[in-house]
């Protein structure tokens, strides 16, 4: 967790309805969503992955070749993993299969080994077995299995607890466990699974440091994750949510329908880089749709971003907190030309963003710089890229810090984005409502060259952060700078900000 701040009338106009017609906005007005861990009900998770509800069965008979594994043999597969070859293909019967009673009982297996579930195969940890498929076995298949039960420790994983490489996993169901459902290694593709109501994270991409790159996490369903809601354990740790991203350098996250995350639904947090998050559901999760923090190169488009942040949302204002918490966050986090990428930018374009709390916000700390004390999370700015520097007196760093020892909110380009907001959607009269680009009065430490209002300056009017093209239908307000300057959008187009050319605003969708 780096520096997420915590001291820190909609009516069917011709776009609303075709995006109506075609599955991809709710109306207003309706229920509002179902408790964590069940299916909302609005009409946009209709034409998304809905495979918890009914996931994709598995082959009947065992295929040719492959060993067959027995639910009534206590350890059965563990134990046929070890004596077959790299390579393998497991069959398991339909039943609970079981690991032997120990904590340390996993299933390790070698490279290339494939695991079918027949229809109704589950592997139970029974709440004793800590993980379910570890080791460093490379190309590791799982497919129509369900695994459930495990109790992994907090920032541990239950499937590929070590990471390893190359893994794929489709059509599988990962639930009720502990801890992180799921670990990524590098060239790791989950497609078409269902990754729900797991104790921290449905996926937690994290190896040790070393960048995880080639991700693709695509059609899968991610819901109701972080039942042990670990920030009230242990407020302020950062480490919620559906999906959580450390150092992944180079993913595709399409097609998911995020829903219903006690927390963030999905988070990319830390030397970060080149992210494709398209054509996504993001939707009723109790914090931001989306995270992105210290970190570099997106573009985040044609995504449906629907009743996101209502709980930390309304929690920080009923605190009295002035910060604009919105429903896509970035922090930290801008486009940097010198690391290779798809992009040198980070690009938000063709979204929908409907009665969120919020919108967008960019935030850079001020405080918050390469050996910083308030830079908790990264330690001597060890990079992605592979450089690592520290910033002392004069601050001096390697590429792609540079002399400037900061990661900039920079070249941020948002652009033919919806906004929909009715307040009495949300039950909310005030600061639900915001769009921000803005920074805090630098003070810390006391050598700090970046004290006083230099960065709100560079944040606000110097780092290329524009907004433009994009149509809001509610009552929008804007801050900038800092959170005490509120603008108006006349204010907001006009100088010095000059934001929002071409944009439109309109009280009602009037057509």
């Amino acid at each position: 967790m780096g520096s997420r701040r915590r001291h820190w009338a909609w009516a069917a106009g011709p776009l609303a309805l075709a995006l109506l017609a075609a599955g991809c906005v709710s109306k207003p007005g309706g229920p509002a969503p179902e408790p964590t861990g069940r299916p909302t009900t609005s009409v946009a998770a209709r034409s998304v992955a809905r495979v918890c509800a009914k996931p994709a069965p598995g082959p009947t008979t065992a295929p040719a070749g492959s060993v067959t594994v027995d639910p009534a043999v206590v350890g059965d597969l563990a134990a046929k993993t070890r004596s077959s070859p790299p390579g393998t293909t497991f069959w398991l019967r339909p039943g609970r299969h079981r690991l032997e009673p120990d904590r340390y009982a996993q299933v390790i297996p070698k490279d290339g080994d494939r695991y079918l579930g027949a229809p109704g195969a589950v592997l139970d940890g029974r709440k004793t077995n800590q993980y379910a498929f570890g080791g460093t076995g490379r190309d590791v298949a799982l497919r129509h299995l369900t695994v459930q039960g495990f109790v992994a420790p907090q920032n541990e994983g239950v499937v590929n607890h070590d990471s390893a490489d190359g893994w794929v996993i489709e059509h599988t169901t990962i639930q009720q466990n502990s801890g992180a459902g799921l670990m990524a290694g590098a060239r790791q593709q989950v497609r078409g699974s269902c990754l729900r109501g797991n104790g921290q994270y449905g996926m937690n991409a994290y190896k040790g440091g070393a960048p995880v790159g080639g991700l693709v996490v695509e059609g899968n369903e991610i819901a109701g994750n972080n039942t042990d809601d670990w920030e009230r354990q242990r407020p302020g740790c950062g480490c919620t949510g559906g999906v959580k991203f450390w150092a992944v350098n180079g993913a595709d996250i399409r097609g998911n329908w995020v829903h219903d995350n006690r927390g963030t639904g999905l988070w990319a947090d830390t030397n970060n880089n080149d992210f494709r998050i398209e054509d996504n559901v993001l939707e009723a999760n109790d914090g931001a749709a989306l995270i992105y923090e210290t970190s570099y190169n997106a573009v985040i488009r044609n995504n449906m971003i629907l009743r996101n942040n209502w709980v930390e949302g309304r929690k920080y204002v009923e605190r009295g907190d002035t910060f604009p918490f919105a429903t896509v966050y970035l922090s930290e986090s801008g486009g940097e030309p010198r690391i290779h990428a798809r992009t040198d930018k980070i690009e938000i374009a063709g979204n929908v963003l409907e009665n969120n709390w919020s919108g967008i916000t960019l935030w850079e700390n001020a405080d918050r710089f390469c050996n910083s004390p308030a830079n908790t999370s990264s330690g001597d700015c060890t990079l992605l890229v592979g450089h690592s520097g520290r910033c002392a007196r004069p601050a001096i760093a390697e590429a792609p810090l540079y002399a400037d020892c900061r990661w900039k909110t920079q070249r941020v380009d948002i652009h033919n984005n919806r906004f929909l907001l009715d307040t009495s959607v949300l039950d909310c009269t005030v600061k639900c409502d915001r769009m921000a680009v803005l920074a805090n009065y630098g003070t810390y430490p006391d050598w700090s060259p970046y004290q006083g209002e230099q960065v709100a300056e560079a944040i606000t009017l110097k780092q290329q952060n524009r907004w433009h093209d994009n149509v809001y239908v509610g009552p929008w307000k804007f801050v900038a700078h800092d959170p005490s300057r509120v603008l108006d959008s006349g204010q907001w187009q006009a100088p010095p900000y000059r934001q929002d050319a071409g944009s439109t605003f309109r009280a009602q969708d009037g057509g």
